[in-house]
């Protein structure tokens, strides 16, 4: 029987009531169904709650009522949302006008239907656990919900930002922590139209519940001799004189520092020197099943794998201090003995390297969507329907919070370097940029601008920085931001550390423990606890007393994972951090950047609120766009492999729901070898091959970085100027500074991007599958996307390519950007040219895209004169969206929309009425529309003669 809502509406004063069967409670956001349970630990409640027309909270609890914490990552419902309950004698379900979802009454299994009678994705039968844990006196369960695959051609993204270069987690395995340059997001989207998040802070894991194992937990070892029981661990040092060591290893397992002994690494021999050493792993494997093998290797230094006499893992590197992970599958049949070899040249006196893995299960599992986490209350995540993915990422907003109009300054160009160790070193550099007319917004002080010994002063090393109220109106004055870095850590001399702690805010054991950092002799610090709200109102007030009043612009919030101490297990970054004001970090492990980036903006917001806030934050969660923040991808490497690898990583942020995205142009850690062909420059004024391929690195990086939702550069010496990276004349040069010229040149389209990012929750770095999800081609392609709705991006990512392969989907007309001609009528790959200084760009048809005039900085001059470029063969849509640039007036209404369309039949232009306005817009302009067509191709050129429109708000057509 179907019971409407208004039969089961609470009054107001009812707390709950009976609806139909016994088993089922009623209240006004949804039901909750009683089980009977077989076993201590079987569910006992689900919950079902509507906080939308396609927003669905499932929770389950073993326990005799739901707990009451409140979610630190989704915001409460603006209003309640009318349903309809149903009932059969097997099932109840919830009816919005969206979805239906059904609880059945004998398992609690929940699945989700369209209106239609379409299931879109279903819980699996059995598929929910729970395991009682109990951690610093506060009990909860180790929870894993498991979802039926409906569709092996079903792509899944999101999950945050991982280095391991995947892009479709369908059938794949992710553990979900916070470090550097790995940000977990326990969100994800489906090309079914719907999305998952999972509401939970402690360490997660999707796919896999289990953690990776052991090789000899998994196969026979045997060493090079055939011996069983492990594998032969060769060590041949640097220095001819000192002694070779060869023993038996039965696992490959050097990835963290020991506790108490921060300088060697569990389990490799302490009396070796590995700095420029060679070690090698060799020996055999032996299955004891026929299937695939999934491995995760975890790298510094250089490292190569063989298995079975073949290279799966070409060469890879890490600087040391800082390793990576890298996964990879091989097939292998059960009771053969095959050959393994792991080859590796550590670049540092502490050295890692691991090597673990999955063995086989069953594909239909595998292919299974599976959530794990590791302390929770119980299960509890949010289904949300969506027309399309644009439309589930919109749901995830609505329940986590909306992204704010991010300043206009920050779509331009920032540069950075670690680090300007001077005033002068600022002031000169961006003096620099404006001299030779290279457009630049921002510039960023990095770590160190204090004392040495004086880390969380808040305050400038007066002997280096002498005048910081001084520097930064110069800046200003030269039409520039500064962005500063500040980092939750203090040095236990600080004032500072000392208003904490007698608080009871800051973490005890980093001090206990005596951990010391890398500066001059290594000095005392902890973190603050950012999960007390007192705490992080200390955290603002302290950079309000002493970086506000210099006026800096924006705040760049490192080590926010937090990382107290780089290479250590888990479990000792989480007894580093506990407990926090909330509980054991156990339970709270992931959510320290949300917690923190509440601090600044709030904080801002509160003191001044006039002034646009922007955070950059290395690490992130489930909601920070919320508050005005920006992740980078952490101290990735200047390796071609990891620049390709943050194509495929910033897709999935962005499908995280999180639209500001951007990392390291260049990469952060540096080759030795690339230093030293940098320094014989200096020393010759000769390019040697190293340099030479440097500079091309850079170039290919600038030219992904031009298209990223921000434009940023960053990194260890070399320095990442261009200017320092080569000279005027040379053509890496010559292509950055195209790019740079051409990112300004686009700020209407950017910008107006940045507006539908809050008032249409959009996606800015967007896959190709987001646009082109019904072409199933699109579903594994993460090395190319949309930049906006208009442009088809395809870095080049291999040292000497001068052409790449790009896949052109089905739908559209693709036009080259440069020359304007059309390349492909799409569902194709064809090889693309991608000579030293251009990058594959492509249009699609029906594209409209505004370019404004040439720029130095953002907001240099308003865009009086837009060439307007329309790409025929479709039907097109475009808004420039336009406000203030740097307050929140807009959140009052005060910004103008113009809407462009156009009809590809009779090919005619609309130009909307403008809608809204703002202080200072512009009450009249031109368009110069530029038409672009197979039978009259145009390329992109600021010069362009095209057909110009008198445009003072009202509707014009025209036809083209």
């Amino acid at each position: 029987m179907r019971l409407p809502f208004f039969t089961c509406a609470l009054l107001a004063s009812a707390i709950v009531a009976s609806c139909g069967s016994s088993k089922i409670e009623k209240d006004s956001m949804g039901i909750t169904v009683n089980l009977d349970r077989q076993n201590e630990n079987d569910v006992r409640k689900v919950r079902l709650q509507v906080w939308g027309d396609k927003i669905i909270r499932v929770s389950a609890t073993p326990d005799s009522k739901f707990a009451e914490d409140e979610s630190l990552v989704v915001l409460k419902p603006e209003s309640s949302t009318k349903f309809e309950v149903e009932e059969t004698d097997s099932t109840v379900s919830l009816v919005t006008s969206a979805v239906r979802a059904t609880v059945s009454l004998a398992t609690g299994d929940v699945k989700f239907y369209d209106l239609s009678g379409r299931l879109v994705v279903s819980e699996a039968d059995g598929g929910r656990e729970f395991s009682p844990i109990e951690v610093e006196g506060t009990k909860g369960y180790t929870v894993r919900q498991e979802f039926e695959s409906l569709s092996e051609e079903e792509g899944i993204y999101g999950l945050g930002q991982h280095q391991s270069d995947e892009f479709n987690y369908k059938g794949k395995n992710e553990e979900l922590f916070q470090y550097n340059t790995k940000v977990s997001v326990p969100f994800v989207v489906s090309t079914d139209n719907y999305g998952i998040l999972w509401d939970s802070y402690s360490l997660c894991r999707w796919g896999n519940p289990d953690g990776y194992k052991q090789l000899g937990g998994v196969f026979k070892l045997f060493d090079k001799d055939g011996k069983e029981g492990a594998l032969t661990g060769t060590y041949v040092p640097a220095n001819p004189s000192e002694t070779t060591l060869v023993q038996r290893e039965d696992s490959i397992y050097f990835e963290h520092l020991k506790r108490g002994d921060l300088a060697h690494v569990v389990n490799l021999p302490q009396n070796f020197n590995f700095a420029g050493s060679h070690v090698t792993y060799e020996g055999a494997i032996e299955a004891e099943k026929s299937g695939e093998y999934k491995f995760i290797l975890y790298y510094s230094g250089y490292q190569k794998v063989y298995v079975d006499n073949k290279e799966v893992v070409p060469e890879r590197w890490r600087t040391a201090w800082n390793p990576n992970s890298y996964k990879f599958s091989v097939n292998l049949e059960g009771g053969k003995r095959v050959p393994i070899k792991i080859e590796w040249e550590p670049n540092g006196s502490v050295a890692y390297c691991g090597l673990r893995v999955y063995d086989p299960r069953d594909p239909k599992e595998q292919m299974n969507m599976s959530w794990w986490g590791e302390m929770q209350n119980g299960i509890d995540y949010y289904f949300i329907y969506g027309d399309d993915m644009d439309d589930v990422i919109s749901g995830y907003r609505t329940l986590t919070g909306k992204a704010p109009v991010m300043p206009k300054w920050a779509m331009g160009y920032w540069q950075s370097r670690e680090k300007y160790n001077t005033q002068q070193e600022v002031l000169s550099t961006l003096a620099e940029f404006r001299k030779r007319g290279i457009p630049i917004d921002n510039i960023v002080i990095d770590w160190l601008h204090w004392k040495e010994d004086s880390w969380g002063s808040h305050e400038f090393d007066r002997a280096r920085f002498p005048d910081p109220k001084g520097m930064v109106d110069t800046i200003h004055d030269m039409n520039a931001r500064v962005m500063i870095s500040v980092w939750p850590k203090f040095y236990v001399t600080t004032e500072h550390y000392k208003e904490f702690d007698k608080n009871g805010w800051m973490y005890k054991l980093p001090v206990q423990d005596s951990i010391r950092d890398w500066v001059g002799p290594g000095y005392l610090s902890s973190f603050y606890d950012a999960y007390d709200a007192d705490a992080r109102k200390l955290f603002w007030n302290q950079i309000n007393d002493h970086y506000m009043p210099l006026g800096i612009d924006a705040w760049w919030m490192d080590a926010s994972e937090p990382n107290i101490r780089d290479c250590t297990d888990i479990q000792y970054r989480k007894d580093l951090i506990t407990p926090t004001a909330l509980g054991p970090s156990t339970k709270y492990f992931n959510a320290y950047a949300l917690m923190n980036a509440d601090a600044i903006y709030n904080g801002q917001r509160g003191v001044d609120p006039d002034k646009r806030v922007f955070l950059l934050t290395r690490s992130g969660f489930a909601g920070q766009q919320r508050y005005s923040t920006a992740t980078w991808s952490g101290d990735i490497a200047t390796r071609w492999e990891d620049m390709k690898a943050q194509i495929s990583a910033g897709l999935n942020f962005s499908m995280s729901g999180v639209p500001w995205w951007t990392m390291d142009i260049g990469g952060f850690c540096v080759e030795d070898r690339y230093v030293k062909g940098q320094q014989e420059f200096y020393q010759t004024g000769k390019e040697n091959a190293d340099l030479k391929e440097w500079r091309e690195l850079n170039t290919r990086w600038y030219q992904f970085g031009a298209f990223s939702p921000l434009f940023r550069a960053h990194g260890q010496w070399p320095y990442r100027e261009i200017f320092n990276i080569a000279p005027e004349n040379h053509p890496a040069y010559e292509s950055v500074v195209y790019y740079t010229n051409l990112r300004y040149d686009m700020m209407p389209y950017i910008y107006s991007m940045a507006g539908m990012t809050h008032f249409n929750d959009y996606t800015v770095m967007r896959p190709m599958v987001m646009d082109f999800t019904s072409d199933l081609a699109t579903r594994g392609i993460g090395d190319q996307y949309m930049f906006g709705n208009a442009f088809l991006v395809a870095p080049v990512y291999e040292y000497g390519a001068r052409d790449r392969e790009v896949y052109f989907p089905k739908g559209s007309l693709w036009y080259d950007f440069y020359t304007g001609k059309e390349v492909s009528a799409g569902g194709e790959t064809k090889v693309a040219p991608a000579p030293y200084g251009r990058m594959p760009l492509y249009v699609r048809s029906g594209a409209i895209v505004p370019f404004g005039p040439a720029m130095q900085y953002a907001d240099e001059k308003a865009a009086d004169v837009i060439n307007l470029y329309v790409y025929t063969g479709e039907n097109g849509e475009f808004t420039l969206y336009e406000d203030e640039n740097v307050n929140y007036n807009y959140e009052k209404g005060s910004y103008s929309m113009i809407p462009f369309s156009f009809d590809n039949a009779t090919q005619t232009l609309t130009i909307g009425d403008r809608k809204g306005e703002f202080p200072g817009m512009l009450k009249e302009r031109t368009f110069n529309v530029v038409k672009v067509s197979p039978e009259t191709p145009v390329g992109y050129s600021r010069d362009v003669k095209g057909k110009e429109v008198k445009y003072s708000g009202s509707k014009t057509e025209i036809r083209l």
